[in-house]
């Protein structure tokens, strides 16, 4: 019928396609109606892919180290640097003393020097903590770097439902507009909680872990799209990426605290 929504699959698809550089052409027109809500589902399904990966390379025998750069370059290049961008202008906007000036900083396509460094920090601990996550369990990593992925969106979701948007136009703007609360941003939150505790009772993940993971994913979800907003009044598409890969680098880095001495 014409003017029905969506349905959840298509909808789940057109976030699939938008957050992603998966081609998905063949599937047909898509609608991109509320499409924000399935960000964390995207999320767990990139990172369940990288977990794959991750486990393939071990299996042939690929270093840690180089398996972790090749995951996050990966990583970069299923999203399209999407996120990674949106970091990177944002911290050039942040660098500028003169608050009325960041947002026209942010909007330049081109890249400072604090842009620069932020996206070569995310990228060193990224790689780093892939390497020192907690590996005890056979697939281990997947259930892990699948929740980090999904938080992070979760995060942006958690921007986007809680804070003004700036910009009349962009490339975000849609997303404020059509989001529906509380009901779209609980969705990624209940799922991420369920397959959290998936992993606990079904694949024998360590219950401190998992506990420490969801209160970090919750606590980084409310408190980095927080301080965009304080320091911006409000958010972006680009501090939508921003949030995203900071929430992503944070937890990470977090995680590699039970990884056994020595592995």
């Amino acid at each position: 019928m014409n003017g029905s929504p969506p349905s959840p699959l298509s909808s789940f698809l057109a976030s699939l396609t938008f957050y992603t550089t998966i081609p998905l052409a063949w599937v047909g027109p898509l609608t991109f109606h509320r499409i924000a809500r399935f960000a964390p589902w995207v999320g767990l399904l990139l990172g369940c892919s990288l977990g794959l990966l991750d486990q393939g390379l071990a299996a042939v025998g690929m270093p840690p180290l180089t398996r972790a750069a090749l995951g996050v370059a990966i990583w970069v290049g299923l999203t399209g640097g999407l996120h990674l961008d949106g970091a990177m202008d944002s911290a050039d906007g942040l660098a500028v003393m003169a608050p009325d000036r960041r947002l026209e900083v942010m909007a330049d396509s081109v890249t400072g020097a604090f842009g620069a460094m932020v996206a070569v920090l995310i990228l060193l601990l990224k790689t780093l903590a892939w390497v020192e996550l907690p590996r005890g369990l056979p697939g281990e990593s997947l259930w892990l770097l699948a929740l980090v992925a999904g938080w992070g969106r979760w995060a942006q979701v958690v921007a986007i439902a809680r804070y003004p948007y700036l910009k009349a136009q962009g490339k975000g703007a849609f997303h404020k507009k059509e989001f529906e609360t509380p009901w779209d941003w609980l969705l990624g939150l209940v799922s991420l909680i369920v397959i959290a505790s998936l992993g606990f009772l079904c694949h024998g993940l360590s219950l401190v872990l998992v506990i420490s993971l969801t209160l970090g994913g919750v606590v980084l979800g409310l408190g980095i799209p927080a301080w965009f907003n304080q320091q911006l009044g409000g958010h972006t598409g680009d501090t939508y990426g921003a949030v995203v890969e900071w929430t992503e680098a944070l937890l990470l880095c977090g995680l590699t605290v039970f990884s056994a001495p020595g592995t």
